[in-house]
């Protein structure tokens, strides 16, 4: 291969997208670095894939993971897609700085792509460098791996390496590449791609691909395609509720950054909320606050609508059939949402057998933090003592600028526990397992990177990733990790990678 010396097969690569017509994608190898280096290969994952962590940490390893050899099957591409970027269309995007390797089966028997990020420039790059600094690939690792930990559908990270070049944003940064793992790169935006051109042919294509790969129960289904659409609504109203059970703001939710399959893709300038707010944004690029916390159910049904728009053609000859049953679908979305959400504030609020009045219940309680200044994690993980014994309440009312207004919801909160029953100990057990004590908060994540990209320490990426990888255990030697930031601390925005 032009500039890539070929490697034996670390991995054992069957390509189901390489398979597609070639307009589905560019086919290009990734450009060279000038010493790569291992950073931290996730062992774990790599086994779970099927892949020998020795052999990966190897010197022809490393070369794979920089990108400076492609395995023997390997069939490298940048894949096309569109998208709408803050609302705004733009025919084509694409793969700029991504190149997917190949697929392999994972020992769940799971299709997955490996994909390496910061790989260097393609024909969708539209003018960019192709690259990623050291920076960003971090931030990824450490909140896609934490987002696994707390059982939220997401991408993964196998590998993150240095490249012994550097890249140019407002100052010059050392450059890396990050190994990532999906079940799929397709986006809402690759379906867009397609239509925008009226290639009805490449959307069927796709849509059958789609299919057989990750929703194989719609495969003998009636209407084939409205059911697609249907489950990956259903998946997508599933996630929105889990970002939102655990303070999480994608920060960039246009339709090239959502997932078919139904994970968590793309992380740039997200972040966790510390302060409960439903207005909070942290993405500097977000001005008006189109992707706020609370505005995330909105835009992903929004997102969802410019899919069904897509399988129009596929739903039914009639175009106003084909309309009725797009829009029934993406109707269903926000109950789907509702009933996902509900159950997991119920779940946190120590509430095994719904009642009606639970949804009001919880959503007093959000208001109440939203005008006090209560940390989300915090109020929720230290309520779980304080459905265990009152003896608790003061570990969460402190986090309230008026401690009454937490005094007051409580009351009720208590005699809604006591018509639920159950022993105390076993509530605060199940109430601990929806609560975390430990998220990826934002001045832990910015002092691990500072560290590492300042001053080559990584030793705060790794003690952040080992407190990470079982958030909601109790960990009393990481204590300042489940703290907020002092007044000081504060990270007001969070910034994209390219």
């Amino acid at each position: 291969m032009t500039a890539q010396t070929e490697a034996a097969d670390l991995f054992a690569f069957d390509n189901s997208y390489a398979r597609l017509p070639a307009r589905f994608f560019a086919r290009l190898p990734p450009t060279r670095v000038a010493a790569p280096r291992l950073v931290r290969l996730n062992e774990k994952l790599a086994l779970h894939l099927g892949l020998d962590p020795g052999k990966l940490a190897t010197l022809e390893g490393v070369e794979i993971l920089a990108g400076n050899r492609v395995p023997k099957s390997g069939e490298p591409l940048a894949m096309a897609y569109a998208g709408h970027q803050f609302g705004t269309f733009v025919p084509q995007l694409g793969d700029g700085r991504a190149i997917l390797l190949g697929e392999i089966i994972d020992r769940d028997g799971l299709r997955r792509d490996i994909q390496l990020k910061g790989a260097g420039p393609t024909p969708f790059s539209r003018r960019g460098d192709g690259r990623a600094a050291l920076g960003p690939v971090l931030r990824e690792y450490i909140i896609s791996e934490a987002m696994a930990a707390l059982k939220i559908p997401t991408t993964r990270t196998l590998a993150a390496v240095t490249t012994g070049e550097t890249v140019q944003r407002e100052t010059p940064l050392p450059g890396a590449v990050l190994t990532r793992v999906a079940s799929s790169h397709i986006r809402v935006g690759t379906f867009q791609f397609f239509a925008v051109r009226g290639d009805v042919d490449a959307i069927r294509r796709l849509a059958d691909h789609v299919i057989a790969r990750h929703y194989p129960e719609a495969i003998d289904a009636a209407n084939r395609y409205r059911t697609l659409l249907d489950l990956v609504i259903s998946r997508q109203a599933e996630l929105i509720a889990k970002w939102l059970l655990v303070g999480f703001i994608h920060g960039v939710m246009n339709t090239d950054n959502m997932s078919i399959s139904g994970e968590t893709i793309d992380y740039g300038p997200c972040a966790f909320m510390d302060v409960y707010h439903p207005e909070t944004v942290y993405s500097s690029i977000d001005k008006l606050g189109r992707y706020a916390y609370g505005n995330q159910p909105r835009i992903a049904q929004w997102n969802l609508s410019r899919l069904a728009e897509t399988l129009a053609p596929l739903l039914a000859e009639d175009q106003d059939a084909a309309v009725k049953q797009a829009q029934e679908a993406i109707d269903a979305f926000a109950t789907r949402f509702e009933t996902a959400h509900a159950a997991g504030l119920n779940r946190k609020l120590g509430l095994l057998q719904p009642r009606p009045g639970d949804l009001s219940l919880a959503q007093d309680l959000l208001e109440r933090m939203a005008r006090n200044g209560a940390d989300f994690t915090l109020t929720f993980r230290r309520m779980c003592d304080a459905a265990a014994s009152p003896d608790g309440d003061a570990a969460v009312r402190g986090l309230f600028s008026d401690p009454s207004a937490f005094d007051d919801w409580a009351v009720r909160w208590r005699r809604r526990l006591a018509e639920e029953g159950g022993e105390p100990n076993a509530r605060r057990v199940a109430m601990r397992a929806a609560n975390p004590a430990f998220i990826p908060r934002n001045h832990l994540v910015a002092e691990a990177i500072s560290a590492a990209v300042n001053t080559g320490d990584f030793s705060p990426f790794e003690s952040l990733l080992t407190v990470l990888s079982t958030p909601y255990q109790e960990q009393p030697a990481f204590g300042r990790y489940a703290d907020p930031p002092r007044p000081d601390q504060v990270v007001h925005q969070t910034f994209c990678g390219t």
